[in-house]
C-alpha cells in the first residue's frame, strides 16, 4: 500500500479501550482538558464519539451530541503532530455530515476566543456568533468566556 493512501483519514467508533490514547492527546493539547472520565461519560451517554487515525495512529477524534433536531459538538481535537495538515477540517466535514444523517438541523458549539485557530476554521465553515457564555471556561487561576457558535444544516450541501 502506498504511503499516500496509508495517510487518508480512517474513521472509527471510539471504545473505552481508547480513552487512555485519547486523554493522552488531549492532556497534551490542552492547559486544561477533559479527563477521562469526560470522555467516559460521553461513551457511556450514547454521545457520537470517533476516532480519527492517519498512518495507523490516533491523530484526532470528536464528541457530538445530537438530539431534538439539534447537534451539540462537545469536543474536534487533532493531536500536535497532526494539526495544521486539514485534519480539522476533514474531521468538521465528517461531524457536519453526521449531525445531517441524524437528523440535526443546526449545529452549536463553543469556544474558547483565545483559539484563533478553531475560530478560523468555524468561521470558514460557515459557523456565525450567537453568543457567550461568561467565564465559562477555566484559564488558569482566571476564567474564560466561550463564543457560542452555530451553523445551520437546512440548504446546505456537505
Amino acid at each position: 500500500m502506498s504511503a499516500q493512501l496509508e495517510m487518508v483519514p480512517r474513521y472509527r467508533r471510539m471504545t473505552a479501550d481508547d480513552i487512555g490514547a485519547v486523554a493522552a492527546i488531549e492532556g497534551a493539547i490542552y492547559p486544561h482538558p477533559w479527563t477521562r472520565g469526560n470522555f467516559g461519560d460521553s461513551l457511556a451517554a450514547g454521545y457520537h464519539c470517533w476516532i480519527v487515525e492517519c498512518g495507523g495512529e490516533i491523530c484526532g477524534y470528536s464528541v457530538v451530541m445530537v438530539a431534538a433536531g439539534e447537534a451539540h459538538l462537545l469536543n474536534l481535537s487533532v493531536a500536535a503532530p497532526w494539526q495544521r495538515r486539514g485534519i480539522g477540517r476533514e474531521v468538521l466535514r465528517f461531524v457536519l455530515k453526521l449531525a445531517r444523517d441524524y437528523g440535526a438541523r443546526q449545529v452549536l458549539l463553543e469556544v474558547r476566543p483565545s483559539n484563533g485557530a478553531a475560530l478560523a476554521l468555524y468561521a470558514s465553515a460557515g459557523f456565525a456568533e450567537i453568543g457567550r457564555r461568561c467565564g465559562y471556561y477555566p484559564a488558569g487561576d482566571e476564567r474564560e468566556d466561550a463564543i457560542v457558535l452555530e451553523l445551520s444544516l437546512q440548504d446546505r450541501d456537505s
